[in-house]
């Protein structure tokens, strides 16, 4: 029902703008063009007449041309410029980016330029550990893994385990 309405009232309005531009173009017609009035004129006047009209009809013309050009020159110029436009979408296809490794010396003589000697080595103010110091710190011990399971529950396990934490410090 909605949607009938609108549809009505939608035809009423386009009718009534139709009318609308009708009305205004007689008006301008009316307005530029007045009525001719050949009734009691004689042959040279009517001669007359029809020259005037006709060299108003042909600078009519010659504008109609000249604006039809300029029409035709504008939808080829915007024809090649959408050709050209897609030439060049299908001509560039984003290639697939890659991880580049720049270290960090490369990277910031790029932002700063060749002129900064920027040295930035991060791992030169780091500690250096050896690595028996670390592998004597923890002996590896494999065995079963059920009896030691078996052997740290209850109580008395908890307590191994803190004794045990206990000794290597102690040392």
């Amino acid at each position: 029902m909605l949607k009938s309405l609108m549809l009505a009232k939608a035809k009423e309005c386009w009718e009534q703008e139709h009318e609308e531009r009708e009305a205004e173009k007689r008006r301008y017609l009316a307005e530029r063009i007045p009525t001719l009035q050949t009734r009691g004129l004689s042959l040279s006047a009517l001669q007359d007449l029809c020259r005037e009209l006709h060299a108003k009809v042909e600078v009519v013309d010659e504008e109609r041309y000249d604006i039809e050009a300029k029409c035709l020159h504008n939808t080829r110029e915007i024809k090649d410029l959408k050709l050209k436009v897609l030439d060049l979408r299908g001509k560039f296809k984003r290639p697939p980016l890659r991880r580049v490794r720049v270290s960090a010396d490369a990277m910031l003589r790029a932002l700063l330029g060749s002129k900064h000697k920027v040295s930035m080595d991060l791992r030169a103010n780091l500690k250096s550990v050896k690595k028996e110091d670390t592998e004597k710190e923890r002996p590896v011990e494999v065995g079963d893994w059920r009896k030691n399971v078996e052997a740290m529950s209850g109580m008395e396990g908890r307590k191994k385990m803190f004794d045990a934490a206990k000794s290597p410090t102690s040392q």
